[in-house]
């Protein structure tokens, strides 16, 4: 009994110090990893996670777990019907399980897909201003089974995650919103001084008719910025969820080279694919990495010398597949390679050759690392640059499309 009294000391002593840790950082990704290595230590589990719940779709995604690497966890959706964590959730009640399979609960297909076995179970809600924010789960208890003691520390730990939680998240989105505002201030000046120019008497109708062609690119820019500050806020704060699939990358490949086919030829510039007949498929959100592609390749078409040349190579390694997207322009300034992926960072010796965001790399950056992937530079000035994404392969590999026909001889484009 004494002994039993003394942890539950230490515990709570420990609770002090994890109060005093959370609310030392506002950074999210920190401050989740450490709830999920507080709570496992406290209760002495095996592992610990925290789901945070998307009220628009009705459904819960790991946000981080101690079992978990990123690129898997991100690919994870549990629905709020027919699982632990959604009833936790819809009835705001801690549970206590001592064989999770037996509870018809119990959802497998988070089992099925990480490979990591699911014995004993203790989740509570994560409510701050009666609002729920998430699940925290401990999972297999290393000797006998969850404790009242370890349920009561567990949800002391959850109140102040609670609370650290959405400080990090308000904080986050007002340090957007203000790089954001920021942005948004040149454009909005422009489009100012352009409509009180239009209202002067004085002014031809030429000049009119110019004013208002630039109003219009300025309008289509702020658009574009506007979507993809949204964009970039969302993957930050990990509310895009993956939806992975397998699929063969040479045919995503040829796909995006002829989605951008038309404005290619509008720049006299080649698209040449360079591709192996066969290749691994890729488990990935196919759309996500569509989405990287063709941010790369616009912006090699878009950064091109006259008559240039594009060229797309996706290849295999024994541990990732590598994507290759090279173009023969003006190339980019040492200097500036250290900060192509910032928030909206222009290259300046660029600003002149066409319109930009600054957004669409730091967007294909937080794509390609929440894959568990990592996107790589390379450049020369007069010469050209190369843009290589490296992704986890699959140990599965499949000819492409066109080659599946034995009939046909495999074609090349």
């Amino acid at each position: 009994m004494a002994e039993i009294k003394t942890q539950r000391l230490d515990g709570y002593r420990r609770l002090i110090d994890i109060a005093r840790d959370l609310a030392s950082t506002l950074d999210l990704d920190v401050l989740l990893s450490r709830i999920v290595f507080a709570a496992s230590e406290i209760s002495g589990a095996e592992a610990a996670s925290i789901l945070l719940y998307d009220e628009a779709s009705r459904q819960l995604h790991f946000q981080i777990a101690t079992n978990l690497d990123a690129s898997t966890r991100r690919g994870i959706v549990v629905p709020l019907e027919g699982s632990i964590a959604g009833w936790i959730v819809t009835n705001r009640q801690t549970v206590r399980i001592v064989n999770a399979h037996e509870d018809p609960r119990f959802f497998s297909n988070v089992e099925t897909k990480t490979g990591f076995p699911t014995e004993s179970l203790l989740g509570i809600p994560l409510v701050t201003k009666n609002k729920v924010v998430g699940v925290l789960e401990v999972i297999n208890k290393h000797r006998g089974k969850f404790t009242d003691t370890d349920e009561s520390m567990l949800l002391v730990l959850g109140a102040q995650a609670a609370v650290a939680i959405e400080n990090a998240r308000l904080f986050q989105q007002s340090d957007l919103i203000s790089e954001f505002v920021h942005e948004l201030r040149t454009p909005l000046s422009s489009l100012s001084t352009a409509t009180y120019l239009l209202l002067r008497p004085e002014m031809s109708q030429e000049q009119r008719d110019q004013i208002v062609h630039n109003i219009h690119n300025e309008t289509i820019r702020l658009n574009a910025l506007a979507s993809s500050f949204l964009d970039l806020a969302r993957l930050e704060s990990g509310r895009v969820q993956f939806r992975k699939s397998a699929f063969s990358i040479a045919d995503l490949v040829y796909e995006c080279k002829d989605v951008m086919a038309s404005k290619a030829l509008e720049d006299n510039i080649q698209i040449r694919v360079e591709a192996a007949e066969r290749l691994p498929l890729l488990e990935a959100d196919r759309d996500k990495i569509k989405q990287v592609l063709l941010n790369l390749l616009s912006n090699a078409i878009k950064y091109n010398r006259p008559n240039g040349t594009v060229i797309m190579r996706p290849e295999e390694t024994e541990d990732e597949i590598a994507i290759y997207v090279q173009d023969t322009g003006m190339g980019i300034p040492e200097e500036a390679v250290p900060h192509l992926f910032q928030k909206f960072f222009r290259v300046r010796e660029h600003e002149s050759r066409a319109a930009g965001t600054g957004l669409g790399l730091s967007i294909c950056k937080q794509i390609i690392s929440g894959h568990g992937g990592r996107i790589e530079v390379k450049s020369k000035l007069g010469v050209g640059t190369v843009f290589i994404v490296y992704l986890p392969r699959s140990n599965k590999s499949q000819p492409r499309m066109e080659d599946m026909d034995d009939n046909k001889p495999s074609q090349k484009k």
